[in-house]
């Protein structure tokens, strides 16, 4: 049985793993850019790679801004639990920001008053799906405020199918450096105006080396960009583009762009 300690002890361990060791997939992501760049660029992802290596041997957060804490939860229909699940959440964000430790960068949006702890009104951000089996997942994802900020999202017409590609391309142009590239872009395409947001973060959750064609096409016209590692230039602009979709409304089409730098910090664990 999955107690509310198991939660806690998590949840803790997973955003001490999600700060200290990349996961494989970005790690390759980068490596390879680094072959290919010269110059300044190949500098920038050398220090990057360097900085990576320093924070899994020291233990330490790999970037200051230790960002906002996020948790997917999928969560079986035949596991049953007796503990408010969501409190236990609170609790291990709670010790993970002293015990990791990370920056309390959550505060209230109009005193911006910081608790100190990472947790206030909807914070941390708990999405909850249910799935089928005798399990939960749970993974966390810290999301740093410099890719948040240029993030995008509209409400394009049924009729613009065709405009989706040159908005994706649009928002990381917008972006340039501020977001630390290289880049991951998070795609959500359909669903509602909340829901393409989710879906875009949610597409942040795959491996980047899942690419569809559609994914690759737009991914080599974002390189093209010639924006390059920290915005100074080359030929890595983002690492990846995940889209996700779902339905909409016959009359909508809305598209989220959930830009993420290259410090893709995520990391999961399974509970029965």
């Amino acid at each position: 049985m999955v107690t509310r300690d198991d939660v806690i002890e998590t949840v803790v361990s997973l955003f001490k793993k999600a700060h200290t060791e990349l996961p494989d997939d970005v790690i390759n992501g980068l490596r390879k850019a680094y072959e290919r760049e010269d110059g300044v660029a190949k500098s920038i992802l050398k220090a990057l790679l360097d900085n990576i290596d320093a924070s899994r041997t020291l233990k330490v957060p790999m970037c200051q801004d230790t960002g906002i804490p996020i948790v997917f939860i999928e969560l079986g229909r035949d596991l049953c639990i007796n503990f408010d699940l969501k409190d236990a959440i609170i609790e291990g964000v709670k010790r993970a920001t002293k015990e990791v430790p990370l920056r309390p960068n959550a505060v209230h949006p109009i005193t911006r008053k910081n608790p100190g702890t990472n947790v206030g009104l909807h914070i941390p951000q708990i999405d909850i799906d249910l799935v089928e089996g005798d399990r939960m997942k749970i993974t966390v994802m810290p999301k740093g405020a410099g890719s948040e900020n240029v993030s995008s999202l509209k409400m394009l017409l049924p009729s613009e199918v065709s405009k989706i590609e040159r908005f994706i391309i649009e928002a990381v142009k917008n972006a340039r450096g501020k977001p630390c590239p290289p880049i991951i872009v998070g795609v959500g395409i359909g669903s509602t105006f909340d829901g393409s947001a989710k879906l875009a973060k949610k597409a942040l959750l795959r491996n980047i080396d899942s690419m569809n064609e559609f994914e690759l096409n737009v991914l080599e016209k974002i390189n093209s960009l010639g924006i390059g590692p920290s915005g100074l230039g080359g030929k890595t602009t983002a690492l990846a583009v995940l889209a996700e979709m779902g339905y909409c409304h016959t009359a909508s089409l809305p598209v989220a762009v959930n830009i993420q730098c290259w410090a893709n910090r995520r990391a999961s664990a399974v509970l029965r």
